[in-house]
């Protein structure tokens, strides 16, 4: 599968990665030093835990609407920003969230690489 070669595209390439819980595509995606902001807890997640959750399906998502992205884009770095819908499972508790993310990009090689993810709740 090609890597994506645009920011949008690379932020709709880590949903679905997400979605499918293809360990090894989200291993490709990210960058080396990755971070997550959990949606749920605000804990900080690196690269390799969050891989190996759902590697090991213990992070598995059952639906992800992803709506209003928004890219700004420096040199070698877009900013993407949107809004989200998502279940899922952790563990065995099962998740329902709509969120406000902004992911950080960073252009290596020709390709985008997720560097940063952050989702804040949006309360209703």
């Amino acid at each position: 599968m090609a890597e994506p070669s645009d920011p949008l595209a690379a932020d709709a390439a880590f949903f679905e990665a997400l979605l499918a819980g293809d360990a090894e595509r989200l291993d490709r995606l990210l960058s080396p030093d990755f971070l997550i902001v959990d949606v749920m807890t605000g804990s900080l997640n690196p690269r390799d835990g969050f891989v190996e959750a759902f590697r090991s399906g213990q992070l598995r998502f059952d639906a992800i609407e992803a709506a209003e992205a928004l890219v700004r884009r420096r040199p070698a770095t877009a900013i993407v920003t949107g809004r989200t819908k998502m279940t899922g499972r952790f563990g065995n508790e099962t998740f329902s969230i709509r969120s406000r993310y902004t992911h950080v990009f960073v252009e290596e090689g020709g390709r985008w690489m997720l560097a940063s993810a952050q989702g804040t709740p949006i309360i209703e």
